[in-house]
């Protein structure tokens, strides 16, 4: 039997330290947001034989003058380009720069057809060098262009914020009312109170995670992250109400003090906490090494959200019951 209530001023002392320095994160660096909410483009480019480094891209674009261009190098052959211009004309303008920057050296001529630039090699045949082609010579492929007007990216995150304090608001009156028999000696609303700050908690670190991340290395937050934190938060809550759930079980029934039934309900769901959260990080950290690079963020701010969540169930939100019992004897 662990003596987990017993040592939450430890436990307490770590999320305070946590949250605080998440806070300070995100005061200093802020979220490094991305098109989604800041508006502008994102383009996806393979290169079918040998990819081209970041200088030579970056000299090929030049004369566009794009707006805040980002490249970024990925695995299998492929950059991200991200940029505020979001218009058709720039979309085909740097797609018929990096064809110029791959064509082959044996093109002898070229000439403007309805569908683009077409090249005729020195052996007569031709290639269409705009947009997505099969031609062996070509060595560029377009896999995804995503565009967002700066309008539409601020709605969309007013949107995340509404939809974040809409569910934080349900989860509250959902566990007040589910846990409204068992009003003694905590209230029942106070073990709702105790999974929200939970919540917070749990968000703000994977924040300041995400605060650190952007800083240094340039990660965005976008649509999937927030679908992400809101996956999070129904994950935490969950295995929190399983540990509530438990003592609810055990308090008309038992003989000891609030303090260690709260203890022995902990250690009654310790094992079943950890080997879920275990088996779920299992799957998200080889999606996260393996996976696509697309989703990798996605599953970045899950598997952050994961581990702090069962920190913040078992170490957290159970010893904060006891917290409000002793404060309403004092």
């Amino acid at each position: 039997m662990y003596k987990i209530i017993q040592k939450r001023k430890i436990w307490l002392s770590i999320s305070s330290l946590l949250v605080v320095t998440s806070i300070v994160f995100l005061a200093m660096w802020g979220l490094n947001f991305g098109i989604d909410f800041t508006g502008g483009s994102l383009l996806e480019i393979r290169f079918t034989k040998d990819v081209v480094n970041v200088e030579e891209v970056q000299e090929s674009l030049a004369p566009l003058e794009l707006s805040s261009l980002i490249i970024q190098p990925t695995e299998s052959n492929t950059i991200i380009l991200r940029f505020q211009e979001n218009t058709e004309e720039v979309h085909q303008e740097i797609i018929s720069k990096l064809n110029e920057l791959v064509k082959p050296e044996e093109v002898a001529n070229s000439e403007e057809s309805e569908d683009g630039l077409i090249v005729t090699s020195q052996d007569g045949s031709e290639v269409d060098v705009v947009g997505v082609t099969t031609s062996e010579d070509n060595k560029i492929e377009e896999l995804r262009f995503d565009s967002i007007g700066p309008s539409i990216g601020k709605e969309l995150k007013n949107k995340a914020f509404n939809a974040m304090i809409i569910v934080l608001g349900i989860i509250i009156l959902f566990i007040a009312i589910a846990f409204r028999k068992v009003s003694k000696p905590v209230a029942s609303w106070k073990y709702g109170l105790s999974a929200i700050i939970a919540l917070f908690h749990d968000v703000l670190i994977t924040l300041g995670i995400f605060s650190v991340l952007g800083y240094f290395y340039g990660i965005e937050i976008n649509t999937p992250f927030v679908a992400a934190i809101l996956t999070v938060l129904g994950y935490s809550v969950n295995d929190t109400i399983v540990v509530f759930d438990r003592i609810r079980e055990n308090l008309p029934k038992s003989e000891m003090d609030f303090e260690n039934t709260i203890n022995v309900s902990v250690n009654q769901t310790l094992t079943r906490s950890i080997n879920t959260s275990l088996t779920t990080l299992l799957v998200l950290l080889s999606i996260l090494f393996w996976g696509g690079d697309t989703i990798r963020d996605f599953v970045l701010a899950l598997s952050i959200g994961v581990l702090v969540g069962t920190y913040s169930s078992i170490f957290l939100a159970s010893p904060l019951l006891v917290v409000w019992e002793k404060l309403k004897k004092n």
